[in-house]
């Protein structure tokens, strides 16, 4: 029964698309994505890359982070790319791709979310942070985050899978709304309850962790200055955090939008493409600026690795 809703939705939606240029929304989503690709990919590559680096679980986290971002924009672009092009896709293909996206999605979340409470047990317990949070827990933990992404979406096919018979083999759109929109009034308040529960437990962590922060280190004389590192600091992270929790925020609007039949039309078909293309995009376009290249010793390890390749083009061109 799901994905008979999902094709007849997919196939209204197709209609309606027709007649508008949403082939607009492809250079929005090209840009965000490829800023994001080519800066996350860089910083990637400056961490692993650098022996001082990888032994830094900060640096860790930030790379898993920046991972999730990368592997989140290229499905997403795929997805974009598809629907605004009228593409039909594999029923398997979307399935995989919606469990990817939310994966990784969710993963970038907590990523973001266990930096911020690095930062505080950093801060907090400096000279036994070592002990709690070497490289090598660092890296079981985030191999967790993406396990802990992982569960839900993987759950939702297998129950799709299992439920459905005679399933059509090709959709007209690949929409994460329009699947999981066509679960029914059971599942969608599991679905709700994961999503609303998860975002409240990482805003309150991260809350928490700067509030403390803060009445920890507030006689330290580092947020005396207006313009101060820790408080540009701060005010990078918070907007950062904001753009991330946004989307999801939009999302939930849209499902509501799609259970009700008078908004289920192009109001919410224009929402889902603008939030898909920008609001998604827009922290992990930023977040290279606002989170990696602020660490000093990224941007070093990073101008270190372009002055090099500078010089042996030189090298070369001279030779």
């Amino acid at each position: 029964m799901a994905f008979t809703i999902i094709a007849n939705v997919s196939e209204s939606w197709l209609d309606r698309m027709h007649s508008w240029h949403i082939e607009l929304f492809l250079v929005p989503t090209v840009l965000l994505t490829l800023d994001t690709l080519v800066l996350d990919l860089l910083l990637v590559a400056c961490i692993f890359c650098s022996p001082v680096l990888r032994q830094e679980t900060r640096y860790l986290l930030l790379a898993n982070t920046l991972v999730a971002d990368m592997t989140f924009a290229s499905v997403n672009l795929a997805m974009v790319t598809y629907t605004v092009l009228r593409v039909p896709v594999q029923r398997v293909a979307c399935e995989v791709a919606m469990a990817v996206t939310i994966t990784a999605y969710c993963c970038a979340v907590l990523g973001v979310t266990f930096m911020v409470v690095d930062t505080y047990m950093a801060v907090r317990w400096p000279l036994h942070y070592d002990s709690i949070l070497p490289p090598s827990r660092a890296r079981k933990l985030s191999a967790g985050l993406w396990l802990l992404a992982s569960m839900y979406p993987l759950s939702l096919i297998i129950i799709l899978e299992a439920l459905e018979e005679d399933a059509p083999q090709r959709l007209a759109l690949c929409l994460v709304l329009i699947t999981v929109g066509a679960l029914g009034k059971e599942m969608m308040v599991g679905l709700h309850m994961f999503f609303t529960i998860g975002a409240l437990l990482c805003f309150l962590i991260i809350i928490y962790c700067y509030v403390r922060l803060y009445v920890v280190t507030r006689r330290s004389g580092i947020w005396q200055q207006r313009y101060s590192r820790a408080r540009v600091t701060v005010l990078s992270h918070g907007v950062l955090l904001l753009l991330y929790f946004m989307p999801g925020l939009v999302f939930t609007v849209e499902l509501a939008l799609f259970e009700h039949k008078h908004m289920a039309g192009q109001p919410n078909i224009w929402v889902n493409i603008t939030n898909m293309s920008v609001f998604m995009l827009l922290p992990r376009a930023l977040a290279p600026f606002l989170y990696g290249l602020r660490y000093r010793e990224i941007y070093k390890t990073l101008k270190q690795l372009l002055f090099k390749r500078r010089q042996l083009n030189q090298v070369n061109t001279v030779s």
